[in-house]
């Protein structure tokens, strides 16, 4: 009965359930910086979408409508310079941490098989990997990886969760260059790619990994993944898609056709209206620029440092200087009835910061910012 979870670790977020209840314990009460999960409402139009697609009562395609896969193709050509993604060659997932999980597995790695992942990364890297069988290597450095003929898999996240660091396009094509002469497969986890804050990426936007600058103008060998989560608080929802090489989107269909992982039609039909509205995601961008700011500033009020977190839903702190162990930190801001996730959860890179969200509501923000500041 045990064998499914040999060699997977505890559950991080379990073990930071001691802080929260110190957080809990402050007398003005917690303010949950920790997890990440949106709490502004899911936009109406995708609502009545929702809604006005209720009534289903027959299944649902595993590779979508032809009109949601259309939808985002033009999605990619409109909002990120890429004009030449295959419709056939888009896939819609259970939200992006399933398909994160078992990508290795249905790529059919195994034992003496290697998935890189960066240093300081999204724990599903790693988790997914050992589901099936492989061997995960943290590296950021593309040297470290890219003579090896047992490298299978190389994942790649910009933004990047936990830091918000951004690939540009040079960096991307390194990775895709090295992954390329060893025949392995590039899959960019590009959830928080609309979230961009500091120049240049705020101006020009991240690049996506099928961005012909990066691609050389084919798909091969690669593979997109994004998530409706964030940009439009449809966490709730799980929707989320891969695209990219149609050669590997075809048996990643036909594996999810015999076990019938099937996003519901009507969270299909809210995805279309949610991809083809940019003005709810253009506003939620806003919302979260001003909470950074307001965060940002209290954090730096309190003596912290920030470091990198040029895009994305999060800020990366540390004490100063070299910074101090991050479980400290996250018992320092309990104190404060403020909640973080400690770096350890994204691997010994991150054991000197701290994640905080920005997915609180402007109150709880500006609450957050003044306790630090006061501190």
């Amino acid at each position: 009965m045990g064998l499914v979870t040999a060699g997977l670790p505890d559950f991080p977020w379990d073990s930071l359930a001691p802080h929260a209840a110190a957080a809990r314990a402050h007398p003005d009460g917690m303010i949950d910086l920790s997890v990440g999960t949106p709490v502004d409402p899911t936009p109406r139009v995708v609502r009545e979408a929702l809604a006005a697609a209720a009534d289903a009562p027959g299944y649902p395609t595993v590779h979508g409508s032809s009109a949601l896969r259309e939808a985002i193709a033009a999605w990619y050509a409109r909002r990120r310079g890429v004009p030449d993604v295959d419709p056939a060659a888009v896939l819609p997932t259970v939200g992006s941490k399933e398909l994160v999980a078992w990508l290795p597995s249905m790529l059919g790695l195994g034992p003496g098989d290697v998935v890189v992942h960066p240093e300081a990364a999204y724990p599903t890297y790693d988790v997914g990997a050992r589901l099936a069988g492989a061997q995960p290597l943290p590296a950021d450095d593309v040297a470290a990886w890219a003579d090896r003929d047992d490298v299978r898999l190389v994942w790649v996240n910009s933004p990047g969760n936990p830091t918000g660091a951004v690939l540009g396009v040079e960096g991307l094509r390194e990775v895709v260059e090295a992954a390329r002469r060893i025949g392995a497969v590039v899959a960019s986890d590009e959830c928080y790619a609309l979230l961009a804050w500091d120049e240049p990426w705020a101006r020009d936007g991240v690049p996506s990994v099928l961005d012909p600058r990066v691609s050389g103008g084919s798909h091969e060998g690669l593979l997109a993944v994004h998530s409706l989560s964030k940009q439009s608080n449809l966490a709730g929802y799980r929707a989320a898609w891969v695209a990219g090489d149609p050669a590997l989107v075809a048996p990643m269909l036909l594996l999810r056709r015999h076990a019938g992982m099937m996003v519901p039609a009507p969270v299909q039909a809210a995805t279309l209206a949610a991809i083809a509205d940019d003005d709810h995601v253009d506003e939620q961008r806003a919302r979260y620029g001003r909470r950074r700011e307001v965060l940002r500033a209290g954090v730096e009020a309190a003596g912290l440092e920030v470091d990198a977190s040029p895009a994305g839903l999060y800020l990366w702190v540390r004490a100063p200087g070299p910074g101090q162990d991050c479980w400290r930190t996250v018992a320092d801001l309990a104190a404060l009835g403020i909640l973080v996730a400690p770096g350890a959860f994204y691997g010994p890179a991150g054991a000197r910061h701290v994640r905080m969200a920005l997915t609180a509501s402007d109150s709880a923000v500006a609450e957050a910012a003044a306790r630090l500041a006061g501190a």
